[in-house]
């Protein structure tokens, strides 16, 4: 299928991490619609939205989501505003439960496991990553407008349920004005400036 990011390529390295600089770059859990975060088949309610949380907090293992039944787990995630995602990350357990394959979808509000028969936007194979360190890098093309992002964790290495401890998140984020120009009509002809972009800069560890 195309569109398929491999897991199974080799990790390129850039030298080490600066941990300030790396939580900053994580930082779009901050432009997480929190209220609206909703997981479909955790086996606690609320627990997904547990795994989004700053770059720095991954190791705590006290917030974590497990699959209620079988291995699958479906994220929908809105955003506060546009966003151009660039990677990645999936942290588990080192044993069957971690993920081995993760099935992304971009501005489908609502997502059901009935809709995850349709093709995703890009799809990739998961290596464990016990640390929170290993990124896959988005087709950022493919990426560059997301109001709202699925993640369908489809299959793990084989255990009965899946689990996971972080999932971070890197790209750019930009106020959106959808609703409010319908509003404000001033705001068709708004500065750009006026318009606050966040910028997340690139890692050091990453699979393309």
């Amino acid at each position: 299928m195309s569109g398929h990011g491999h897991g199974h390529g080799q990790c390129e390295c850039e030298g080490h991490r600066d941990p300030v600089e790396t939580g900053v770059e994580y930082g779009l859990y901050k432009k997480i619609d929190h209220e609206r975060l909703e997981c479909l088949n955790e086996s606690s309610e609320g627990s997904g939205k547990l795994v989004f949380k700053p770059w720095e907090d991954r190791q705590d293992r006290t917030k974590y989501v497990e699959s209620d039944d079988e291995q699958e787990l479906l994220f929908n995630i809105p955003f506060t505003g546009n966003v151009k995602l660039k990677g990645i990350i999936v942290m588990g357990e080192d044993d069957d439960t971690h993920p081995s394959e993760m099935r992304l979808y971009k501005n489908i509000p609502h997502m059901s496991f009935d809709d995850t028969g349709r093709e995703p936007d890009q799809v990739f194979k998961l290596n464990r990553d016990i640390t929170g360190e290993l990124e896959y890098t988005t087709k950022v093309a493919r990426f560059s407008s997301v109001y709202h992002l699925s993640i369908h964790i489809s299959k793990n290495f084989g255990a009965e349920i899946s689990k996971i401890y972080y999932i971070g998140l890197r790209g750019e984020w930009s106020e959106s004005y959808r609703h409010e120009v319908t509003l404000c009509t001033y705001e068709a002809s708004a500065n750009p400036a006026d318009h606050k972009i966040d910028t997340f800069t690139t890692p050091t560890h990453f699979i393309a």
